[in-house]
């Protein structure tokens, strides 16, 4: 669906520069209808072996783009918006990665009625394993967020909900990895404290962890019945679980996901459009 859309992407952080890269490397995009920009040239001047058009006109990129994804800091979203509005236009699709920015607030800081898609991606988008989650404003259909999962799924994975979710999403899967940082690193201590190596345990883990998840992901199975699958009657398995139990590992997740998924609402600040 992209191969003959132009595209403008915003903001060539690292995020930005991934899905770039990872868009070429698909070959969903033609690199002659790319264009991204960056707010200071020797951002660019680093980025150059990207090999597309490359500017600090924001205004310039988008115009006449099918698709401007803008792919900036919160604070950065208005003057973003001031910027391209007098060459935006409906029909045009606005993908925006601004955590905690609404669709309802990048229609009113462009003034008009025009698609408008939110993405809430995650860090291991970097290693094209991401989560990304969708939603969509007033005007934007189907179509619309079909082109922006093929974005996205060059990235990883990504789904389709309701904005009124978005908060959670940015408590689960936007925090989740720093979670499982800790659970990783935790175990990889544990595997230390039973007389393996530090870097051998790490990699034991690392690839346990993603075999896990991938077999929830192929299997669509409950990770009650996967858990289940691997304990035997008597054996050390359950013994770690009680321990796991005992330490109130369960809860505690379960309520760092909610406490971020409170913190981001405490932290969203509306944008004001300029007038």
């Amino acid at each position: 669906m992209l191969v003959d859309k132009r595209l403008a992407l915003l903001g060539l952080g690292k995020l930005g520069e991934t899905m770039v890269r990872a868009l070429l490397d698909a070959g969903v995009v033609d690199r002659e209808r790319l264009v991204a920009t960056a707010k200071h040239q020797s951002t660019l001047d680093q980025k150059a072996d990207i090999g597309i058009r490359l500017t600090t006109d924001n205004r310039a990129a988008a115009e006449g783009a099918d698709v401007v994804i803008v792919s900036v800091k919160p604070q950065g979203m208005v003057e973003v918006l001031d910027e391209i509005r007098p060459v935006m236009r409906p029909g045009q699709l606005v993908l925006s990665t601004a955590a905690s920015v609404t669709t309802a607030e990048i229609e009113a800081g462009l003034r008009m009625e025009i698609s408008v898609v939110r993405a809430m991606p995650n860090t291991p988008c970097l290693v094209r394993c991401g989560m990304t989650a969708l939603c969509a404003g007033r005007h934007a259909g189907p179509e619309d967020l079909a082109l922006a999962r093929e974005i996205f799924n060059c990235m990883g994975r990504s789904l389709v909900l309701d904005e009124r979710h978005m908060n959670a999403v940015t408590g689960l899967s936007g925090s989740g990895p720093a979670y499982m940082y800790v659970v990783l690193e935790a175990l990889a201590e544990g595997g230390l404290k039973v007389g393996l190596p530090r870097e051998t345990a790490t990699e034991l883990i690392a690839q346990t962890m993603l075999g896990a998840a991938e077999m929830v992901l192929q299997t669509g199975e409950h990770p009650a019945k996967l858990k289940d699958a691997v304990i035997t009657p008597a054996g050390c398995t359950i013994d770690g679980l009680l321990e796991l139990e005992d330490g109130g590992l369960r809860v505690a997740l379960i309520k760092a996901v909610v406490r971020a998924t409170q913190r981001v609402g405490e932290l969203s600040q509306p944008i004001v459009p300029r007038r």
